[in-house]
């Protein structure tokens, strides 16, 4: 049986710093009633800049598509207490818990760095996602507008992008996904989990309400851009029944595909997600971890390319069937977008510096 820890950090999701598996050493509270400035919690977000040399990462993985993916932001102030990439602040220095939406690393010069690479001779163009790892609409890109500089850039010079984001503030960028989407430069597809609010404020506390996630997806079907809705991750007992509402309210709004991921919990996010179960739903608690559990033949960090994101068994299985059918039901006519990477252009740059 779980334990009932009393600790509960409101607006956050993960509600514990895990061990990194970097550090050799630890903190750790021997006792509760002792008061130790190592173990109070800073709930301000904090801003890291950095200057990364590249801006544009390899995908390696069959089990996402596209080749390439940019990442303006590492760590997600959204919070998402399930989220794969939060082990990728491990390598930063910091924890996949609390730091993960707390500590937002800023890739200050992504633009520059990606007209440079635009710029090369060698580049190939393929369709680049934004984001593969963080939300790339998180709180922080209202003030710093990082990725509207890329979507400016990617228009420029006329080349594809994905966008995948929790976050309503897609739509400030109407203006230029508008532009790339009259060339088919461009696909927006919006993550909705669910359809009850309330435990949207404890799963993904800090993204967009869902009534204005499926808003965006009516504002972006109406100008003519093509939107669909991501389901991911479905975590059974918690939101596995919420499949066809979604489907439905997506399709009404204007959504012209759609996707699923099972939850997977890699690295520490295994540690998180079970914490926060104890935390929010202590009643089943157990029930849940035993069925994500079940959906990966045992082993929640499941790493198996081809298996991982979409599990196996029979509760990966009735959720693969609810799907379907809701899909079905429905997005009978599944749009089958192909990105435009024929009016790529490298030179584009120095045509832009040839105006001043």
């Amino acid at each position: 049986m779980m334990e009932l820890t009393d600790t509960y950090f409101k607006g956050r999701g993960s509600q514990l710093n895990t061990h990194n598996k970097f550090n050799r050493h630890q903190y750790v509270q021997e006792y509760k009633e002792v008061l130790d400035e190592e173990f109070l919690v800073n709930h301000k977000t904090e801003i890291i800049c950095t200057h990364p040399k590249t801006i544009i990462n390899k995908v390696d993985s069959p089990d996402i598509p596209g080749e390439y993916s940019v990442n303006p932001y590492q760590g997600c102030e959204h919070g998402c207490v399930y989220c794969y990439a939060r082990n990728t602040h491990e390598y930063w220095g910091y924890s996949a818990g609390l730091d993960f939406e707390q500590k937002i690393i800023v890739k200050q010069n992504a633009v520059e760095v990606l007209e440079k690479q635009f710029s090369s001779k060698k580049w190939k163009p393929s369709a680049i996602m934004l984001s593969g790892n963080t939300d790339c609409y998180q709180p922080i890109e209202k003030e710093l507008e990082i990725t509207r500089r890329i979507l400016q850039t990617c228009l420029k010079f006329k080349h594809p992008v994905g966008i995948i984001t929790k976050n309503a503030l897609v739509l400030r960028d109407l203006d230029i996904l508008s532009e790339l989407a009259k060339h088919n430069l461009v696909s927006v597809m919006i993550s909705i989990t669910g359809t009850d609010e309330a435990i949207r404020q404890k799963l993904e506390p800090r993204t967009s309400t869902y009534k204005n996630r499926f808003k965006a997806l009516a504002v972006l079907s109406a100008h003519n851009i093509p939107c669909g809705v991501m389901i991911a991750p479905v975590i059974p007992g918690i939101n596995n029944h919420c499949i066809p509402e979604v489907m439905e309210l997506a399709a009404k709004s204007g959504a012209k595909f759609a996707g699923y991921t099972m939850v997977r919990l890699n690295g520490a996010i295994g540690p998180v997600l079970k914490d926060w179960l104890i935390k929010n739903f202590p009643d089943r608690a157990d029930k849940v971890w035993n069925q994500i559990c079940e959906a990966h033949d045992g082993d929640v960090k499941d790493s198996r390319f081809g298996v991982r994101m979409r599990g196996q068994g029979h509760m990966a299985e009735s959720v693969r069937q609810l799907f379907r059918l809701s899909k079905l039901r429905f997005m009978k006519e599944e749009l089958k977008f192909e990105f435009n990477t024929s009016a790529f252009n490298y030179k584009a740059g120095d045509i832009q510096m040839s105006l001043f």
